[in-house]
This record gives C-alpha cells, sequence and structure tokens, in this order.
C-alpha cells in the first residue's frame, strides 16, 4: 500500500464517519420525538377517569375539559360550549405530534372525535 492508498481509505473513512454522525443524530431526534408521544399516552393512560357506574351521568363544563390539557397544548386550542357538545378548536396548525396528542386526550379521556371540515375542522366531545 502506498501512502495514495492510504490518503484514500482515510478520505473515505472521513465520509463514512460524517455519514454515520448524520444517521445516528436523526435516530436520536426519531427516538425524542417518540418517546415524547408514548410518554403523554402513558400519563393519560394513568389519569384516565374511571367509568361511572351506577351514578348519575354529570355534564361536562369546559374547565373539566382543558384540566386534561398538559399547558403547551392548552395554549394551541380554543374551547367553546353547545347544547350537545364541548367543541375544541386549534388555533394555528397543530402539526402531526400536537394533533395526536390532542386526538388522545379527546377521545380515551372524553370519548370524543375529530371532525373534518376544512378550516372548520374542530375536535368535539359530547357533554
Amino acid at each position: 500500500m502506498d501512502e495514495g492508498d492510504i490518503k484514500d481509505l482515510l478520505r473515505r473513512l472521513d465520509d463514512i464517519s460524517r455519514v454515520l454522525k448524520v444517521i445516528s443524530d436523526d435516530l436520536s431526534e426519531i427516538i425524542k420525538i417518540l418517546r415524547n408521544y408514548i410518554e403523554p399516552k402513558v400519563n393519560e393512560r394513568q389519569l384516565a377517569p374511571k367509568p361511572n357506574v351506577g351514578r348519575p351521568k354529570k355534564i361536562r363544563v369546559i374547565d373539566d375539559v382543558q384540566r386534561a390539557f398538559p399547558k403547551d397544548l392548552l395554549g394551541l386550542l380554543l374551547f367553546d360550549v353547545t347544547d350537545e357538545y364541548i367543541i375544541v378548536k386549534p388555533k394555528q396548525y397543530l402539526g402531526s405530534e400536537n394533533f395526536a396528542r390532542i386526538a388522545s386526550i379527546v377521545r380515551e379521556q372524553f370519548g370524543g372525535e375529530y371532525v373534518s371540515q376544512g378550516k372548520e375542522s374542530h375536535f368535539r366531545i359530547p357533554r
């Protein structure tokens, strides 16, 4: 092996090292996102209300719903009440991670659903 071959090998190893660094950084970011996605779900399950067996059903109010959301999500949402539903509307684009967290809370804790209506899309929770 001559000096030129060794320099070429070193250059190629440097290139591989840089690519592996980028991959490692990407994997770390993905792990962080997945942990942030999973941890709220685990906490939500632990905090999920117990079913009301044999008790009269209480009508939900906005405060009940707002308490279920972490502060970082609460600032992204507007709340409104109708006779049948509590309406939860985004103030801005939520992004997939925040949307998933909100949808999970609405569905799992309140039996609500997402209503897709373009700019008027919202979550609705039965009162």
